[in-house]
């Protein structure tokens, strides 16, 4: 048994979603399971919608729950005619009926639980999207509802895996699926919890799917799809001389997905090395090359430097108010606020005095680490910043990235350099 795993933009118009079916009939002689995100960008769509949806902007909530329902409908239009058009409108339309009913949802203030039972609309649209077009081209698939089998506990929006009931549920699912079809078509990103409600993965969580499916089912292989030619040393919005990486290790991979490398979910690895079964990185516009495999040896991982850019970065310094020294008390402290509100630390460090810290600057980040925080600490925060990691540096490739730079917070070990820098003029801390 493969796995396969689509993304966003492999499946983001017409034409992508029939060079995924004609890419899975060139391998339907294997029994599949099919993973597939969201068309396109729909997950930062439905997450417009739901903070429309928080905010109680009707007006807004509704604007853009038709302009999703329409990409959806001109995608299918384009795919489908006749008979099997008006099928899967019916699909279409009974998914946004419910997302439309869920803008009356009040038996649940919590904004996590909330937001899981809304942006996994995505990957029901898309799957439902992909096996009728599958089933249209003769190919004979199936639909699995991923929440029936990936099972989690109910830390919404990052939910942890029940190993042993998940690996269980997935191979009843597939056994009793794969006496219809070789072809098994299944959601990324989504779960459920012990009382049936949608759970998520975390944020581009689909490649991890891919990795339970596989580590589930003892899958002889998995091949992540992409739009580029397999992983690369560096991100080519930002390098134009990228180098792809031929092999390396799950060691490695590990690192670079942990530091912030955009190719691979970082839990998506270690399942997969847990029972050594390679991972694949591949273009879906260029199938027949090569790409990149991931598996166990080793001896390439130093070969070529990799650089890896977060940008949009702020930098929280915190102080205690009684000017103590931070100590493990005050620490276990912090991190325990900090973990109430599914903070994310992309770097810190500390000294006697004071606490520094790095989180992605989303929406509302500052206010809720200065609720979460400032009865007890001086909040500072700088903005506009950004966390360059590089593996296998050397000086040269420390001087590349940060020539012109000033540089707010280094960390160096053997392997690893990592650089938290922004443009001078920004570079002020604000007390919140």
């Amino acid at each position: 048994m493969h796995v396969f795993k689509f993304g966003g933009a492999s499946v983001k118009d017409a034409n992508a979603v029939l060079n995924v079916v004609e890419l899975i009939k060139k391998h339907d002689r294997f029994k599949l399971v099919v993973v597939v995100s969201a068309m396109g960008k729909t997950t930062n769509k439905l997450e417009h919608i739901f903070n429309s949806f928080i905010k109680k902007d009707k007006e807004a909530y509704f604007k853009s729950v038709n302009e999703l329902k329409m990409f959806h409908l001109n995608i299918i239009q384009d795919l489908f005619k006749n008979d099997s058009f008006e099928e899967i409108n019916e699909i279409i339309n009974a998914l946004f009926n419910q997302i439309t009913s869920f803008y009356d949802k009040t038996e649940n203030k919590n904004r996590s639980y909330l937001y899981d039972q809304l942006i996994p609309f995505g990957e029901l649209l898309s799957t439902k999207i992909i096996q009728h077009c599958l089933e249209k081209s003769d190919v004979k698939s199936s639909w699995l509802d991923a929440k029936t089998c990936i099972k989690t506990d109910s830390n919404y929006q990052n939910a942890n895996v029940d190993w042993a009931r998940t690996e269980k549920e997935i191979n009843l699912c597939l056994n009793q699926l794969y006496k219809e079809s070789r072809v098994v078509v299944s959601q990324g990103f989504v779960g459920s919890n012990n009382e049936g409600f949608s759970t998520t993965l975390g944020r581009e969580g689909s490649d991890y799917s891919a990795g339970i499916f596989a580590y589930a089912s003892d899958a002889k292989e998995v091949i992540i799809w992409k739009d580029v030619p397999g992983m690369l040393n560096a991100d080519p919005k930002y390098f134009e001389d990228t180098i792809k990486l031929e092999q390396i290790s799950f060691k490695e991979a590990i690192e670079l997905s942990y530091y912030g490398a955009s190719v691979i979910h970082p839990k998506t690895i270690k399942p997969l090395q847990n029972k050594n079964i390679p991972l694949f990185v591949k273009s879906f516009l260029h199938p027949e090359k090569k790409g990149t495999i991931i598996q166990q040896r080793t001896e390439n991982d130093d070969a070529i430097p990799s650089f890896i850019f977060k940008k949009n970065q702020v930098l929280f310094s915190i102080m205690p108010k009684d000017f103590s020294f931070l100590i493990e008390e005050n620490l276990s402290d912090v991190f325990l606020k900090l973990s109430r509100i599914n903070a994310h630390i992309n770097i810190m460090q500390n000294s006697a005095l004071s606490f520094s810290f790095l989180m992605d600057d989303k929406v509302d980040v500052i206010s809720q680490v200065k609720s979460a925080l400032e009865s007890s600490f001086i909040v500072k925060y700088n903005t506009n910043l950004e966390l360059v990691t590089i593996r296998h540096y050397d000086q040269q490739t420390i001087d590349f990235v940060t020539t012109g730079k000033e540089i707010l917070l280094e960390q160096k070990t053997r392997s690893t350099a990592r650089f938290v820098m922004g443009l001078n003029e920004t570079n002020t801390f604000k007390e919140v």
